[in-house]
C-alpha cells in the first residue's frame, strides 16, 4: 500500500481570491469545514451494518485488536473511560466487563446514527444505566479538563479534521496519570509480497464487500483512502508527543495491519 504524511490541511484558493482551508476526503480535497458533513454522511449511511462490515473486512481480527486495546487497559473498578467514536459500543461493552461493572464509560460519537445502534445493543445487554451517550466532536469535547481516567478511539482518528486538534483534547480532559489509547491501520505494510496482497485486497475487495453487505461502496472506497492518507506509526506517535502524551509507544499487530498507540498524561 501506499502511504503518505501528507495529512496537515493546505490553503487553498477560493473563488474571492483568499485562501480557504481544505483537507483530504479521502483521495479528494474538500472545504475543511464540509469534510465532518461528509464523514457524518459515511457513517449514517452503514451505522447499522458497521460491525458486521468491520468482521467480514479483518476476518474477525478486529475483535481480537480491540481486546488487546482492552488488556493494555486493564480496566479498574471505578475507572471512568471516555470512547471517542465509539458510537456501536464495541470497546466500552469490553471495557465494563472487564471492570466487572463497576467502571463507567462516556461514549461520544459525532455521529447519532451510530449512537442509536449503540443504544439498542447496550438494552439488550442490560448496561444502559453504565454508558452516557453524547453526541460530539472529537475536536471540541463537551468535558471539562482533567475528567477521565482513561480514553479511547478505535479506528476513528483518521476520520477527524484536524488530528493535533483532537490529540490536544485529549490530553486536556485525561486525569493526571491517565492514559491515551488508539487503535488505527497503518497506511503501509513493511512486509514483502504480503504488502501488494493486501493492497489489492484494500482496492477491490473492501469497497465489493461494502456494496454487498452495506449495500454501500462509495462509503468503504473512502474509508481504503483514508488509511493510506493517515500518518506513519511513528509520525502519529510525535503527533501524540505534541500533544503533551509522554512515554508513547506503538505496537503493531497482524503483520503491521494496524498499531495499538498508548501515550500517557504525566
Amino acid at each position: 500500500m501506499s502511504s503518505t504524511t501528507d495529512h496537515a490541511l493546505d490553503p487553498q484558493t477560493n473563488e474571492t481570491g483568499t485562501e480557504a482551508a481544505t483537507a483530504w476526503f479521502g483521495n479528494e480535497r474538500v472545504a475543511e469545514a464540509d469534510k465532518a458533513r461528509r464523514v457524518h454522511d459515511v457513517f449514517a449511511k452503514v451505522a447499522s451494518r458497521y460491525d458486521l462490515m468491520n468482521d467480514f473486512m479483518s476476518g474477525g481480527l478486529h475483535r481480537l485488536w480491540k481486546s488487546s486495546l482492552i488488556d493494555t487497559l486493564n480496566p479498574r473498578p471505578g475507572m471512568h473511560l471516555l470512547d471517542v467514536a465509539g458510537g456501536t459500543g464495541d470497546i466500552a461493552f469490553r471495557f465494563l466487563k472487564g471492570a466487572k461493572g463497576e467502571g463507567h464509560v462516556t461514549i461520544l460519537d459525532i455521529n447519532d446514527h451510530m449512537l442509536a445502534v449503540g443504544r439498542d445493543r447496550a438494552e439488550k445487554q442490560g448496561l444502559v444505566g453504565r454508558i452516557d451517550w453524547t453526541c460530539g466532536d472529537a475536536q471540541s469535547l463537551p468535558l471539562p479538563d482533567r475528567t477521565v481516567d482513561a480514553y479511547s478511539i478505535a479506528f476513528g482518528i483518521r476520520n477527524v479534521t484536524k488530528i493535533p486538534l483532537a490529540l490536544a483534547e485529549a490530553h486536556r480532559v485525561l486525569k493526571f496519570g491517565g492514559r491515551f489509547l488508539c487503535l488505527e491501520f497503518c497506511p503501509h505494510l513493511a512486509v514483502p509480497f504480503f504488502d501488494r496482497l493486501y493492497a489489492r485486497y484494500s482496492d477491490v475487495v473492501i469497497p465489493r464487500l461494502g456494496g454487498l453487505v452495506a449495500k454501500d461502496e462509495p462509503s468503504y472506497r473512502y474509508l481504503v483512502e483514508s488509511i493510506r492518507r493517515f500518518p506513519a506509526p511513528e509520525t502519529f506517535a510525535q503527533m501524540m508527543r505534541d500533544a503533551g502524551f509522554e512515554t508513547v509507544t506503538h505496537r503493531l499487530m497482524s503483520g503491521g495491519v494496524c498499531a495499538l498507540h498508548s501515550g500517557w498524561k504525566l
